[in-house]
């Protein structure tokens, strides 16, 4: 019976047991009480103490529409027109890949994971040692996640620290996620000027700028607000130009409990989700109703040093806090969840990312970005963190879907034939019919026996991650890039990633 049943494991998967945009919500850290008191005090926050330094674009349209500036030259957003733009905002999004086939449906309690974090550090495969990381380290992180099936889109995960040229590093950033990976991209800029070189790029990439935007597969954003409360012009100016997209607009916001937000966690969220909304409305004040990603990314302090402490359980359900108050308000929503503080992939980085993406999907959000790959407090990427993630994304995302209960699933005409048959219900129909689509089962996590382990010679889990990291960036090259317009694209860029390296001659892997 074992051999059998060992045959058919090693049989390739017909089905899975989870996909992009499960249903959450399962699990709320606020009650509905809880709920209503941040929302009044969010709605004081941007009332009474509102943002300071709005950019002229958004001033204009603010003062026009019912704000005020008040006696310390801050934006004030009446209470009113906070929530008709909550209300007015599009609740369902959609984000689209190259190929349909990647289409994701935002809105919700729906749930997707991906990546994120533009960490300036690479720890190489079986490496003790970070190094700076590079252009060609954000393609091959792309190759990576094509092949990921629970890391639904993709945004760079690294910077290319060896590209001085901001407009250049950009546009290479770009070129590099949609060579690499056919999964919506996230794309990010050094200043907004950078935004339409960049859709020049891409629209040559789509066969033209109407087949872009009836199809954009990439959104731009950043982060609008820099902590406590104060508009930060490069990235506000960033976000107005990314509407220039036609995809939604993502903001992000990142105050760190205890030191640019208050230490209390409740303030935190407090002062995180109306940060997250000052983004919104600054979106909203130049183009009404348009899409946005409210990105509430609440951080924690280790207080007995201030630095950042990305694996926390404050980390954790503060996250978790901020996303279930998005959704409060029915709108997309991203968190960031999986910011172990650990700088390899072991013990300390499971448990850490396990805990706060288990709490940021089971609450419902739509995207947990830095969810997989992300080290050393966002400061590096592995690998072989990215591929063990995998895994783990898939157990989250079985604990997401839940238990389905209904007739037949209660079994008890199974129960009947088994216990006046064979006595076990290994080959009964029902357990072959439910193997693939009732059980997630992981590439890399070792469910062997001790002996069968000691035989194979004692395999960790990063090493076997390394393995499957060198097979995939060994072989998977895709050519998503239509030769005769990458051409194009070259004989107008400055692209720096030779095409050489893009081939599986390269010998890179």
């Amino acid at each position: 019976m074992r051999r059998g049943r060992t045959a058919r494991q090693k049989d390739p998967p017909v089905a899975s047991a989870v996909k992009a945009g499960l249903p959450g919500g399962h699990y709320r850290p606020l009650t509905k009480s809880n709920e209503k008191q941040i929302h009044n005090t969010i709605l004081d926050v941007l009332e009474k103490i509102g943002l300071g330094d709005p950019i002229p674009i958004v001033r204009e349209h603010a003062l026009n529409r019912g704000c005020f500036m008040n006696e310390h030259d801050r934006l004030c957003f009446p209470r009113g027109l906070v929530e008709d733009v909550i209300a007015c905002t599009p609740k369902n999004l959609q984000f689209v890949g190259q190929d349909p086939k990647h289409d994701l449906e935002i809105g919700g309690n729906r749930v997707h994971t991906y990546g994120g974090g533009e960490a300036v550090s690479m720890l190489d495969v079986g490496s003790s040692n970070y190094r700076p990381s590079t252009l060609v380290d954000i393609y091959d992180a792309a190759r990576l996640v094509d092949k990921m099936d629970n890391i639904h889109a993709f945004s760079r995960l690294v910077v290319a620290t060896e590209i001085v040229d901001q407009l250049s590093c950009d546009i290479n950033t770009a070129y590099v996620s949609i060579a690499g990976t056919q999964k919506h991209s996230a794309l990010t800029f050094n200043d907004a000027s950078h935004v339409q070189p960049t859709l020049e790029m891409l629209y040559l990439a789509a066969g033209g700028k109407e087949k872009f935007h009836q199809r954009p597969f990439c959104h731009g954003g950043g982060c609008p607000v820099i902590s406590p409360l104060r508009y930060g012009q490069d990235n506000s100016e960033v976000c107005v130009e990314s509407i220039k997209f036609g995809s939604p607009v993502w903001v992000v916001v990142a105050p760190q409990a205890g030191a640019t937000a208050p230490a209390a966690l409740a303030g935190t969220v407090v002062q995180c989700v109306a940060e997250a909304l000052a983004g919104l409305l600054m979106i909203d004040m130049v183009k009404p109703g348009y899409p946005v990603i409210v990105g509430p990314w609440p951080f924690v302090s280790d207080l007995r040093t201030g630095a950042f402490s990305g694996g926390s359980g404050e980390e954790a359900v503060v996250t978790a806090a901020a996303a279930q108050m998005v959704n409060f308000y029915g709108l997309p929503s991203s968190v960031g969840a999986g910011m172990t503080d650990s700088k390899m992939p072991d013990y300390q980085a499971g448990y850490e990312k396990a805990l706060a993406i288990v709490l940021a999907a089971q609450t419902g959000c739509n995207n947990v970005s830095e969810s997989a790959g992300m080290m050393g407090s966002l400061m590096a990427l592995s690998f072989e963190s990215l591929v063990i993630d995998n895994d783990l994304l898939g157990a989250v995302l079985r604990t997401v879907r839940g238990i389905e209960v209904n007739e037949e699933t209660l079994s008890f005409d199974v129960m009947q034939q088994v216990v006046h048959g064979e006595g076990h219900f290994l080959r009964t129909e029902q357990t072959l019919g439910l193997m693939r689509t009732e059980y997630e089962y992981p590439e890399l996590a070792d469910r062997s026996t001790p002996g069968e382990w000691e035989a194979a010679g004692s395999p960790d889990i990063r090493e076997k991650a390394g393995e499957r990291v060198r097979s995939i960036l060994s072989t998977h090259y895709p050519q998503y890039i239509d030769p005769a317009n990458d051409a194009k694209i070259r004989g107008q860029f400055p692209i720096l990633l030779p095409t050489k390296a893009m081939t599986s001659g390269s010998g890179r892997w």
